[in-house]
């Protein structure tokens, strides 16, 4: 699967596409799959408790996804992490 990520997610992946190996199945498992084979993506899409950030913007084909939503081993994503700041 291709991903693409944005802001500090690329410095953690050393670039602005990444492959990565997932069978297909949810958007937060597509995550996991990205943090498995990029660990240093952890602190920008999961909080303190283990959960998913809720500011975490996933979109598939172009299109806005939520984490639920099934995602297919084909399928381009693109990950904005969380925004922190104010």
């Amino acid at each position: 699967m291709e991903i693409t990520v944005y802001g500090p997610l690329r410095a953690a992946t050393g670039g602005k596409r990444v492959d990565v190996e997932f069978d297909g199945g949810t958007v937060a498992e597509a995550l996991e799959a990205l943090i498995e084979a990029y660990p240093r993506t952890k602190p920008h899409l999961v909080d303190d408790d283990g959960a998913f950030e809720s500011s975490v913007r996933v979109s598939i084909d172009g299109e806005s996804a939520a984490l639920e939503d099934t995602c297919s081993a084909d399928a381009t994503i693109g990950v904005h992490p969380a925004m922190r700041g104010g």
